[in-house]
């Protein structure tokens, strides 16, 4: 038997369905509170005096320019042309546990909307009782046929519904979608830095190696130094303090080689976390400058475009609009609630009775609730939702300022990093010189060999002091690509439609480094 057949209980089905028909009606009610407006894009046009044009300074074949209308590339890192370093951010995307999380908050936050929007519709219960009982004998039956032993079936469909009159549930809902879209642009931040993060530990991993190199190096050098300056005082060209200065020497620059070890070993666990993986775990490729190509024209997006483009400012304007719309919440807990209800049912003594018209009931209620006296609990509610909208937007603005500053202190740094490139090789070239020299004068007698392993160790400290300047100037690269939004909104694979972002421009049509 079909225990719900409404066929069966027509005044009841059209009780149920008008309750439900008549939704819409008390949906389209008004919304209290304010309506959240896009903020305007901040009145500056330029960045802490730079023009869109500026070029750095290096006079070599890796000067780098800024491009006002080249896009940021989704896949900003592919510039640097190392498919090795492609294939550990593919590896650290798919197995990065902040990743893995950052897409959970958001699915999470996704499912709170939904589950909230099911509120605009009333609530419908289903459900069937059956219970044995026996009433006393002094007592009357409450059956007509005055049995004191029966079984009671109680078969209801209950309807619930609470309208939505003064928008109360659904600014609820706007807060809630407000706060899956600070999930999702923290995911973006998540991707960005992650990214970010795998592309500077490739480079460090590079200058350390380079570093450490040339360390060798040194080291070789002044234990041949050491040798010489041994047989000189054994000639007795030499006195005993010259040895032990030597030796000194020599301990200094093998200090230097553990520590850069150190960083090297720490930076390879590093690099290990960032994918997904234990330190224990080896990590087939190694990186070195020479692996990395350095981008020779840097993308230098508007004002107005970068703000909608950092993901750290949009989940900030999120975060206020969720923040807004809490607002008009706690307005609407200040009105009146209308709370409606409908059941209907069959009650029978014989469960073969159920449904006949003898055994139907059915019932209509409606009620309204004004709060009168909360202690002023809903005032201050109010009051504390209109301050926290006031942080949001304090924070948000606070937010855009730091990312000017961060735009700007990149440009600055990378023409800085641009001019102590250009130094670092001149001296490089200088030392170089001056080793080939020394190496000439070695060849005639006009010098010892100490003083040709001097020139040598002179050369190799303007190498690792250039190899420093690279790095730099690599990882001030890649701050600008992280400090303009890192080209997100040119993704495929963005989680949900979004109307105010930049156009997307593909990949094929932005202009990278040759």
């Amino acid at each position: 038997m079909n225990l719900f057949n409404y066929g069966r209980l027509p005044r009841a089905t059209a009780i149920v369905r008008s309750a439900i028909l008549l939704t819409p009606l008390f949906v389209a009610g008004c919304m209290v509170g304010p309506n959240f407006k896009q903020p305007a894009a901040p009145p500056v046009d330029h960045y802490a005096g730079y023009a869109a044009t500026t070029a750095t300074n290096a006079g070599d074949s890796d000067a780098q320019h800024f491009v006002a209308d080249m896009q940021v590339p989704a896949q900003w890192w592919a510039l640097f042309h190392s498919p090795a370093l492609n294939q550990l951010i593919t590896q650290a995307l798919a197995s990065n546990p902040g990743m893995q999380g950052a897409r959970a908050a958001l699915r999470q936050a996704q499912e709170n909307v939904a589950a909230q929007k099911g509120s605009y519709y009333p609530s419908v219960d289903a459900g069937i009782n059956t219970t044995r009982q026996r009433n006393p004998s002094t007592l009357s039956s409450p059956l007509e046929s005055n049995a004191n032993y029966y079984t009671l079936t109680t078969a209801q469909v209950t309807v619930s519904y609470t309208p939505d009159i003064f928008g109360g549930n659904r600014r609820a809902v706007e807060s809630l979608q407000a706060q899956a879209e600070v999930q999702r642009f923290q995911l973006e931040a998540t991707y960005l830095t992650l990214t970010s993060n795998v592309v500077l530990a490739a480079i460090q991993e590079a200058g350390l190696r380079a570093q450490i190199a040339v360390t060798h190096d040194i080291i070789d050098g002044q234990t041949r130094i050491l040798a010489t300056v041994r047989r000189e005082l054994a000639l007795g060209q030499l006195a005993e303090s010259d040895v032990a200065a030597q030796v000194a020497l020599l301990a200094q620059a093998q200090a230097t080689l553990p520590p850069l070890e150190k960083q090297l070993a720490q930076q390879r666990d590093a690099l290990a976390a960032l994918l997904g993986t234990y330190s224990s775990d080896d990590i087939a490729v190694h990186f070195t400058l020479a692996d990395l190509q350095l981008p020779h024209d840097l993308p230098l997006s508007i004002p107005s475009q970068m703000v909608r483009q950092r993901p750290d400012v949009r989940a900030a304007e999120a975060q206020w609009h969720s923040a807004n719309a809490q607002v008009g919440v706690a307005i609407a807990n200040r009105f009146p609630k209308l709370t409606l209800s409908a059941g209907a049912g069959s009650s029978p003594t014989r469960f073969n009775d159920l449904f006949k018209d003898a055994t139907n009931f059915w019932s209509l209620g409606a009620g309204v609730a004004q709060p009168i006296f909360e202690g002023g609990s809903l005032m201050h509610q109010e009051r504390a939702a209109k301050a926290a909208n006031d942080q949001a937007e304090a924070q948000y603005r606070s937010t855009v300022i730091a990312a000017f500053q961060n735009v700007a202190d990149t440009l600055y740094a990378i023409r800085s990093d641009s001019d102590a490139l250009a130094a670092a090789q001149t001296s490089a070239n200088a030392a170089s010189k001056s080793l080939a020299i020394a190496q000439r004068q070695l060849a005639l007698g006009d010098i010892g060999e100490a003083v040709l392993l001097s020139a040598q160790q002179t050369s190799q400290q303007a190498q690792i002091a250039l190899a420093t300047a690279q790095v730099g100037r690599f990882a001030d690269t890649v701050a600008l690509f992280q400090a303009l939004g890192g080209g997100w909104w040119h993704r495929q694979d963005v989680m949900g439609a979004d109307p105010k972002a930049p156009m997307a421009v593909p990949l094929a049509q932005t202009r990278a480094s040759k």
